[in-house]
């Protein structure tokens, strides 16, 4: 039942609706005088209702004065929280986490030194095989340029090596056959010349204690521990013998077929790390080429000098002690200081003191030159380790394989060390040219630092 009281004191709809619209257009009238019309000249109200409604409320809800300002703030962009840190990321953390790389980093050379001891017998004619197969390979490249193939020009290379060793060999052994009976005589001279000087020398000995000394000697020889010597030593010759076919067949395959072995290892990287192993392997083949083919020279021209000293003054075995020199030439820095102890010695035995003592300032002479003139023009930059480095190498080779160890451990030291540089700088370059390439950033826009626009001008627009 309807009730015209409720009825009466209701406003009427119609006058409420032109009443807002009276508001309005009062408040559109000082928009237009504050801010004037909007883009593309649609009213300042328009604009003011289309955000609002993008906004999700009604339009007449909206007071005037609050879209007004919210058109002049400067919308900033969202600030980002910082990623939760990590335990780890102080200063003791990252001294930790270096430390357990160091430690893992000495683990595994360990493991490769256990390694390296326990297979000696197959390592060292390994790493001989590769020295030497850096050192002949530049002779099979010329040689497969000329039209021979690779096979073939491994086969004449290694035939032309072991017809140059068998004549040094054989002009050696044939010197030292010659030279027996005179080698006994000059060496039964020289140890008289030691007894006589040892009776009157600053400390004198008596004939008992020489006898004495002669007999225990003597008896060593005779010994137990003599012959358990002996048959140790014969067991070093089969092991001698073993590793030397394998070096030689490990050098025939890596002759023959030393790149497709290279390029097989590094198949399974692709990309600008591909090329960085390539360019490190070649480096690395070059660098020990050219140390074991410079060394070579070196050691030659000191056998030469020495062993044509030890000739001219009439030293017995002036050929084995040039060959002793030429291969205790491969040992930096120990390797002239036993030579020459040893033709020092020899020369003590059976030419005296007189001529020992020439020896000696003519072996010398001879390092010097050597180490000053001869190795820096053939060597270069073969070599660049610190001689600390070295040292450390021919001790850690030494300890590892005695000899063999000294011999391989400088040159191998060196080829790490310039397989890691050619690494560094590939990626140094890699970087810089992709640094060049980027196109530089574009100048900051003057626009950037004004109002975003809101959502309703972009319709609008």
């Amino acid at each position: 039942m309807r009730m015209p009281g409720r009825q009466q004191d209701r406003p009427d709809q119609g006058s409420v609706a032109a009443t807002r619209l009276q508001d309005h257009g009062a408040d559109d009238g000082r928009a237009s005088a504050d801010g004037g019309l909007a883009e593309h000249g649609r009213p300042a109200e328009a604009e003011r209702r289309d955000a609002a409604e993008a906004q999700g409320h009604p339009a007449d809800s909206v007071e005037p004065e609050a879209m007004a300002a919210h058109s002049a703030e400067v919308v900033e962009p969202p600030v980002l929280s910082d990623p939760p840190s990590s335990p780890w990321s102080d200063g003791f953390g990252r001294t930790a986490v270096r430390c357990g790389q160091a430690l893992l980093l000495l683990a595994l050379a360990a493991l490769v030194v256990y390694a390296a001891v326990t297979l000696r017998l197959v390592i060292i004619p390994l790493l001989i095989a590769v020295l030497l197969a850096a050192a002949l390979a530049p002779v099979v490249t010329r040689l497969t340029r000329v039209g021979l193939g690779r096979g073939l020009a491994t086969l004449v290379t290694l035939l032309a090596a072991v017809l140059v060793l068998g004549l040094v060999g054989f002009v050696v052994v044939t010197a030292v056959a010659n030279q027996i009976p005179a080698l006994q005589d000059s060496a039964g001279q020289g140890l008289r010349q030691l007894e006589d000087f040892a009776r009157t020398g600053p400390f004198p000995v008596t004939d008992a204690q020489l006898t004495a000394a002669r007999e225990g000697a003597l008896n060593v020889l005779r010994g137990d521990a003599f012959r358990s010597g002996a048959i140790a030593g014969a067991g070093l010759v089969g092991q001698f013998i073993t590793g030397l076919l394998l070096a030689i067949v490990v050098l025939i395959y890596l002759l023959k077929d030393g790149p497709s072995i290279f390029r097989f290892f590094i198949s399974g990287t692709r990309g600008n790390r591909h090329t960085r192993l390539l360019h490190a392997g070649e480096r690395s083949a070059s660098v020990l080429g050219g140390y074991v083919r410079g060394t070579t020279v070196v050691a030659l021209v000191d056998a030469v000098i020495i062993g044509g000293g030890l000739l001219v003054l009439g030293v017995p075995l002036a050929l084995p002690l040039a060959l002793v020199v030429f291969l205790t030439a491969y040992i930096p820095v120990i390797g002239a200081v036993a030579a020459g102890a040893i033709a020092a010695l020899v020369t003590l035995v059976t030419n005296g003191p007189t001529t020992a003592l020439i020896v000696v300032v003519i072996v010398l002479v001879v390092n010097q030159i050597e180490g000053n003139v001869l190795a820096p023009l053939v060597l270069g930059k073969a070599l660049s380790l610190h001689p600390l480095a070295i040292l450390l190498a021919l001790t850690a080779g030494s300890i590892v394989a005695g000899i063999i160890g000294a011999v391989l451990a400088v040159p191998f030291a060196a080829v790490a060390w310039a397989a890691v540089k050619s690494w560094n700088e590939d990626r140094r370059s890699s970087a810089e040219l992709l640094t060049a390439q980027q196109p530089p950033p574009p100048p900051p826009d003057p626009g950037s630092q004004q109002a975003a626009p809101l959502p309703g001008a972009a319709r609008a627009g």
